[in-house]
């Protein structure tokens, strides 16, 4: 692993992580490297000094890393979630039987969410209808 400094054409300077120097060539070339201030994806290595990492040191930035993935995934299910609220209606428990008028025409065809025991979704499998099992982060009470 390398870490790399790197600046958006915005100005912003961040430090990212990669496999190797030719995975940040890729990616750079490829434009899937944002800026995690204002998603630019003009971005460029920045001037660095060099740093040998102890293994403790090492260690810490991987658990660094590692709580900022943890911390992308949940802002990343968090606005799952919020897509799935404004867009969607909520039918709580019912969720396998609406699924299940959607999919026979009895309904109206829409977006809907709820819960399903793992039952209730066996069956929606076996029936052929489709439905998604999403991640649901629960909100913080702050």
């Amino acid at each position: 692993m390398i870490v790399f400094q790197l600046a958006c054409s915005q100005g912003h300077e961040f430090e990212t992580w990669f496999r190797d120097g030719a995975t940040y060539d890729r990616e750079s070339r490829a434009r899937r490297i944002e800026c995690p201030h204002c998603g630019d994806t003009k971005v460029i290595k920045a001037p660095m000094a060099p740093h040998v990492a102890k293994r403790s040191a090492r260690r810490e930035v991987a658990e660094m890393r590692a709580r900022e993935v943890a911390q992308k995934y949940v802002q990343a299910a968090e606005k799952v979630r919020e897509h799935v609220e404004a867009n969607c209606d909520y039918v709580g428990p019912e969720f396998a039987e609406e699924a299940r008028r959607i999919h026979y025409g009895e309904t109206e065809k829409r977006g809907i969410y709820g819960e399903a025991t793992d039952g209730e979704a066996s069956a929606l499998n076996e029936e052929g209808i489709e439905y998604q099992r999403i991640p649901w982060i629960q909100r913080k009470t702050h």
